[in-house]
């Protein structure tokens, strides 16, 4: 299978060290043989068409900083939208910065790849939380793949999960814990009693936070993955305007400890029925599937025949969010076999 890698990131730097890791595990229990045909980032290009070398895109991303500079391969200036026009490949890896405002540059990479032809994996929450039905439609139409498990959750499994393992049950609602960085302030923020401000520059200092954390602590990010849900597993045709949102930033240490003194925890809950779309701080019961601590995320969804099925994971991470693109992968790989 030979895969172009847009964005090269955290993410897509993940998805090569992964795809490295595990080739001979592939090759032996799928017949699954990646190539990474083509790299890109805001530098320009490494294209080579017998696939490029995994461990040396990383090397020349760390010493370097910039993917054009691979050597002899690199295309610097070369864009994105230029590479999946000239470049041979099977599948897309979209892995470039989320936005949240209109879900380019990703909507316009998904879109051309499928609409010639080529199934597509993404890790990019904005276009599917701004355009779902769009993307889906077009990747019925063109006869392709569009998968997106590292959306929503980084490596909790949970898309395929309800699709596949919970195939024979009708899904009535979804709940849970979908922001790794709100859970990690909330837990220290309850076991240390220390203030958000003081506890987001932790995270900030450790790199849990971004430098912005706008769509982390306001619940945006939370949002967009019930958006995606809602239209996947639910079938609502809904998108991020109908989502009720409020975030973590008015949290106080006393509402936290106020909490604990009656066995309960201050969480940020993602919730996606047809009754209710909404991402807001809640109580939940200490010793409960929710009481997670750290970065992980948690999600209960409400079946029908299974009752309440609960799956937890780490929710963020380079390696971990890869981990499901790289289930992904070799989903697409069954499928076109």
């Amino acid at each position: 299978m030979k895969i172009v890698i847009l964005g090269f990131g955290a993410v897509g730097q993940g998805v090569a060290r992964v795809i490295s890791m595990k080739k001979d595990y592939l090759r032996s229990k799928y017949g699954l043989k990646p190539q990474i045909v083509a790299v890109c980032d805001h530098s320009g290009a490494a294209i080579k068409e017998e696939g490029l070398d995994e461990k040396l895109l990383l090397e020349t991303k760390t010493e370097k900083g910039k993917i054009s500079l691979y050597p002899s391969y690199g295309a610097p200036g070369v864009d994105s939208l230029q590479v999946l026009e000239d470049v041979e490949y099977d599948c897309l890896v979209e892995v470039t910065p989320t936005d949240i405002d209109d879900g380019e540059p990703a909507r316009s990479h998904i879109l051309k790849a499928m609409e010639d032809g080529k199934d597509v994996v993404t890790s990019n929450k904005g276009p599917l939380a701004l355009s779902f039905q769009e993307l889906g439609d077009c990747a019925g139409k063109n006869g392709v793949e569009l998968k997106f498990e590292a959306c929503v959750g980084g490596a909790m499994p949970i898309i395929n999960f309800a699709h596949e393992t919970l195939a024979g049950c009708n899904i009535e609602s979804i709940y849970g814990i979908l922001n790794g960085t709100t859970n990690y302030i909330l837990s220290r923020m309850a076991n240390e009693g220390s203030s958000y401000e003081q506890t987001l520059q932790e995270a900030q200092e450790m790199g849990i936070a971004e430098t912005n954390p706008y769509q982390d602590v306001e619940g945006i990010d939370a949002a967009c993955k019930i958006v995606i849900m809602a239209n996947s597993i639910l079938n609502l045709p809904v998108t991020l305007k109908d989502v009720d949102v409020e975030g973590i930033s008015r949290i106080t240490s006393e509402s936290i400890a106020l909490a604990k003194k009656e066995g309960m925890l201050i969480k940020l809950i993602g919730e996606a029925s047809p009754d209710a779309l909404e991402v807001s701080p809640r109580l939940v019961r200490q010793g409960s599937p929710f009481a997670v601590e750290g970065t992980l995320n948690v999600a209960t969804l409400k079946t029908d025949l299974a009752d309440d099925v609960t799956v937890v994971g780490k929710g963020a991470g380079s390696v971990e969010t890869a981990s499901a693109i790289l289930s992904d992968i070799v989903s697409i790989w069954k499928i076109r076999k």
